[in-house]
């Protein structure tokens, strides 16, 4: 893949193999400052690893190979899932802003979520990767299973909301969990989190007629699905839960949750090509 994009566009490639999170914090971070371009083949865990090292790097720039199990963010700026297609456009798309969201320290790309999406989140990191992007299907469904309601308060820039349910998900993109769109009116260059939040509903109701909706993002318009939209959401609980971003653990309650707004640059179709 690499070997073509060299071949076709005539471009020095260094390619680097990552051990862990960390290591790749590291060659992110070391490619930004020798301004680079960062093409990240992962998913949206690698991707955001490297981009939380990258902020505040001056024209810190990132490319994406999706090569995860869920590919949001790269389905999200509409980057093809093709290997070849997605090389294209790290060597001919265009630059956009790209805000990350940040929780105790460390930046997340797509969705800080906590409550039943912990269980579920848990489970599917545990399940067979044979699963693909079904994992995400399947760790929601066994966490049904033993979940019961949580209390929670949550405060968006000063908004206060108490409330008993399933989950809380602070979004700086619109989707996780491979292709579900928690939050279908989220943006990613607009310097907010749309922070959306169920509450308790009949488990039978929650399997049957949210959890499917959630795949379009209609599931906003049931009246137990509430969205609010802020630069900083504040999180508690009334038992402990971790906070997951981009599919790994980020943090826990009691959590504060911030934008960062275009915190680096990121390679995308070109106008004509989406």
């Amino acid at each position: 893949m690499l070997r073509e994009l060299r071949e076709r566009r005539g471009l020095v490639v260094h390619q680097e193999t990552t051990r862990d999170l960390d290591h790749a914090r590291e060659i992110a971070a070391g490619c930004a400052r020798e301004r680079e371009i960062v093409a990240v083949l992962g998913g949206d865990g690698l991707i955001g690893a490297a981009a939380d090292a990258m902020r505040g790097i001056p024209d810190a720039l990132v490319g994406i190979l999706p090569g995860g199990r869920g590919n949001d963010l790269a389905r999200v700026l509409g980057i093809p899932a093709d290997p070849v297609a997605a090389c294209e456009v790290i060597a001919a798309g265009r630059q956009a802003p790209l805000d990350l969201g940040e929780i105790e320290g460390h930046a997340f790309v797509g969705i800080a979520s906590v409550g039943f999406d912990s269980d579920a989140n848990r489970i599917a990191n545990e399940a067979p990767s044979r699963l693909g992007e079904l994992v995400y299907a399947y760790g929601a469904l066994r966490a049904l299973i033993a979940w019961r309601p949580a209390r929670f308060r949550i405060l968006v820039d000063g908004q206060e909301r108490r409330f008993s349910g399933y989950s809380v998900g602070a979004c700086n993109s619109k989707a996780y969990g491979g292709g579900m769109y928690a939050a279908p009116d989220a943006e990613l260059d607009d310097g907010l989190l749309d922070v959306v939040y169920l509450e308790d509903v009949p488990k039978l109701r929650f399997l049957t007629r949210i959890l499917p909706k959630v795949f379009k993002g209609t599931h906003v318009h049931e009246p137990t699905v509430h969205v609010l939209r802020g630069r900083e959401v504040e999180i508690e609980a009334d038992r402990a839960f971790t906070v997951y971003a981009d599919g790994d653990p980020i943090g826990c309650l009691p959590a504060r949750i911030k934008a960062l707004p275009a915190a680096v640059q990121v390679l995308v179709p070109a106008a004509s090509d989406r």
